[in-house]
């Protein structure tokens, strides 16, 4: 009777993002590559309002003399005839442009093509594969729409259709606006796949799940049983696809800089700077290293990240 009376308190139940971090961060890869992709987004996006030279600037008369082609502040220490200064410490390009500044204002513009054009394509692959799981009649359709765009050689299709459009939508938003568009069209409407493929079959395996069965037979429609039963439970592998995107993304517009297919040759990017590294490449190797580093850095941080993230999120896994 005492017992039944003075009934103990029941703990309540402990947050389920508590144990996803708590998993998260037994992956030491994954805790470092998202410190690093902070400092990284931290850099690129804060870093003009500490460092402010403009990238864009070009000294005139003596003064482009004196500053073009100068050299990191550490080549100095190597090089006694090495041409650095500390206003610099990256060094300038050929035409006294400050490198730090151009690698900041670079790295914006790659990380924002990036961001977007994941986001559209997970928006086109998680529409296709929630239609094609739960719309049995358009499943086959839709997969063997995916299978065609997964067949089609996606570079080259990208570099053509890159100089069909981009006369007029530069016409239509300016030289920078337009290109973006194309870059971010161009890499959603072609990287679309796995996710449609990964999320059709997490709901094909829901659908025929108890609760699912359950909303079903109290007349919950098909919408709001997409919206709150569905979608809710596939949130954990378009994360993952989201950070995977981030990195391909960031690949393909550099590749597509760095072989003159991307921005403006004034309008500075990670693969453009790569570009007009080469022909120097040298004797100014640094030109080249430093932002292929800054690429290298981001996708293997991206990558972790989406590593560390799958097992997080994976219950299967979780506590091991």
């Amino acid at each position: 009777m005492t017992e039944l009376s003075n009934p103990q308190p029941v703990a309540p139940p402990r947050n389920q993002w508590l144990d996803v971090w708590d998993q998260f961060k037994t992956h030491r890869g994954a805790l470092w590559g998202g410190i690093i992709f902070v400092i990284i987004i931290a850099g690129v996006y804060l870093g003009p309002l500490i460092w402010r030279v403009d990238p864009q600037f070009l000294p005139q008369g003596r003064d482009f003399i004196n500053l073009r082609d100068m050299r990191p502040i550490w080549v100095g220490l190597f090089d006694s005839s090495a041409k650095v200064s500390w206003a610099h410490p990256l060094g300038t390009d050929n035409l006294g442009r400050d490198t730090l500044a151009r690698l900041m204002m670079g790295g914006r513009v790659s990380i924002a093509v990036g961001l977007t054009a994941m986001l559209l394509a997970l928006f086109l692959g998680t529409l296709v594969g929630v239609v094609a799981g739960y719309v049995r009649k358009m499943d086959g359709p839709l997969m063997r729409l995916t299978d065609l765009f997964l067949a089609l050689p996606l570079l080259p299709l990208i570099l053509v259709a890159s100089l069909l459009f981009r006369e007029p939508l530069s016409a239509s938003f300016g030289p920078e606006g337009g290109v973006f568009i194309l870059i971010v069209v161009l890499i959603g409407i072609t990287s679309w796949m796995p996710t449609a493929r990964i999320v059709r079959g997490d709901v094909l395996a829901l659908k025929e799940r108890e609760f699912v069965l359950a909303a079903q037979s109290i007349g919950t429609s098909g919408s709001k049983l997409i919206m709150r039963h569905v979608l809710p439970n596939v949130l954990s592998p378009i994360m993952v696809s989201a950070t995977l995107g981030i990195a391909s993304a960031i690949i393909t517009e550099s590749a597509l800089s760095f072989l003159g297919f991307g921005f403006p040759p004034d309008f500075p990017t990670w693969g453009r700077l790569l570009n007009d590294g080469v022909d120097r490449v040298v004797s100014f190797p640094e030109r080249s290293i430093l932002p292929g580093i800054m690429i290298s850095l981001t996708v293997l941080s991206v990558n972790y990240l989406g590593d560390g993230l799958r097992d997080a999120l994976d219950p299967r896994i979780r506590g091991r």
